[in-house]
């Protein structure tokens, strides 16, 4: 195979295809379902890529709505990643409609165009990105133990190449009081949201020893029924993020003293629910980012010469690039746009938000040519990822 013609003849594919791929990333918009929850997207993504000539495999990890789905024998593995979860209210204003739709163009044209002993390429259906779950039980269940590389693009504002994403931990607390008669029998009460306001205002005064890179925020998920009630329960859910592994335990740590002083302070007691599904930093490969930034090139796109480490937020796609190389780049839908909103739902079905889904499928299915074709470039990625 000569990699110059095989690379324009994917460009053209694409394009050729761009209504049919885009028309993915449209249903799923108008159908937005919420993390594990995704039965229809799920259905819509398999059902394209048995089309395609993929075998597909549902259910996976034991999540209804995961997906593998496998064409090719040969190595390397390619896995394109495949999103499909909205958010609550506001659909999808994450962007994952763009995610699977441009996964699904990607493995459409290496379909056609690589023979099925160089390479196999598996798309996966990962659900519930927003709530942190698919790629962790995915991995867990060694959906991706045979995966060389793992590639996918997130809707953005900009065109990154390198974004850069904290890890995050879930911790829920609940405490227990008494109930009694705010006004009449008041010192009969144990307040259960006393307890949760002080430990809000706790992390509130630890903020100021921690580092720049952590971020603590929470929500008061139950704060009592009636005014004239002293609280008998109440509860909060924080979320902890940081640089590395070892700072996101040192605060949760942290955070997790801060519910206990404010229990032992009010006298209640505290119920700690400390989410198992850490996610993961993402672990930035350079050289595999290269290979990408030359595939823009090919296609004449420019890249965004925003810092790479600014506005960032979390998300599973760390847990699989500490396992395996991985890219996580950002394809623009529209300037100014910020990521979970009703604007940038919208945008995901614009002109823009088109050109993106192509963009994504073309600049994906040319990476994942390269790294079949040019063996030299897959020990460079795999030597820096091993270092």
């Amino acid at each position: 195979m000569e990699l110059e013609s095989l690379k324009n003849e994917i460009v053209t594919f694409v394009e050729r295809r761009k209504g049919d791929f885009c028309a993915i990333a449209d249903d799923l918009f108008r159908h937005p379902e919420t993390g594990l929850n995704e039965v229809r997207s799920s259905a819509l993504l398999t059902g394209v890529l048995e089309r395609e000539g993929f075998r597909v495999t549902r259910g996976e990890a034991g999540l209804r709505t995961a997906f593998r789905a496998v064409c090719g024998e040969g190595d390397p593995v390619i896995a394109l990643i495949a999103e499909m979860d909205a958010l609550p209210v506001m659909g999808h204003a994450c962007g994952h409609n763009v995610i699977a739709a441009a996964a699904v163009g990607a493995a459409a044209a290496l379909r056609k165009f690589l023979p099925p002993d160089a390479a196999r390429i598996v798309v996966l259906g990962t659900p519930a990105e927003e709530i942190g779950v698919g790629k962790v039980e995915m991995i867990r269940h060694g959906l991706f133990d045979d995966v060389s590389f793992a590639l996918m693009v997130h809707p953005s504002s900009r065109r990154y190449v390198i974004k850069e994403y904290l890890g995050l931990a879930k911790v829920r607390f609940t405490f227990f009081g008494k109930p009694a008669h705010a006004a009449a029998y008041p010192e009969e009460g144990i307040n259960a949201l006393d307890a949760v306001l002080q430990t809000f205002n706790a992390i509130n005064a630890l903020r100021q020893q921690l580092r720049q890179d952590v971020r603590v925020h929470g929500i008061v998920t139950e704060g009592g029924i009636a005014p004239n009630i002293i609280p008998e329960r109440a509860a909060a859910y924080f979320y902890v993020r940081a640089d590395d592994l070892a700072e996101l335990e040192r605060v949760k740590g942290r955070v997790i003293a801060c519910a206990e002083g404010a229990a032992t302070a009010t006298g209640c007691r505290l119920q700690v629910e400390d989410d198992p599904r850490v996610l993961a930093p993402l672990k930035v490969n350079r050289a595999f980012s290269a290979l990408y930034s030359a595939q823009l090139a090919y296609l004449g796109l420019q890249e965004s010469d925003a810092p790479a480490d600014k506005n960032r937020g979390s998300s599973d796609i760390g847990n699989v690039s500490q396992i395996v190389p991985t890219i996580h780049p950002h394809v623009p839908i529209g300037d100014g746009i910020q990521i979970h909103s009703e604007e940038f739902a919208r945008a995901t079905v614009s002109e823009q938000g088109r050109a993106a889904v192509a963009e994504g499928a073309a600049a994906l299915a040319l990476t994942a040519v390269e790294l079949v074709l040019r063996p030299e470039m897959r020990e460079k990625i795999r030597a820096e990822f091993d270092g």
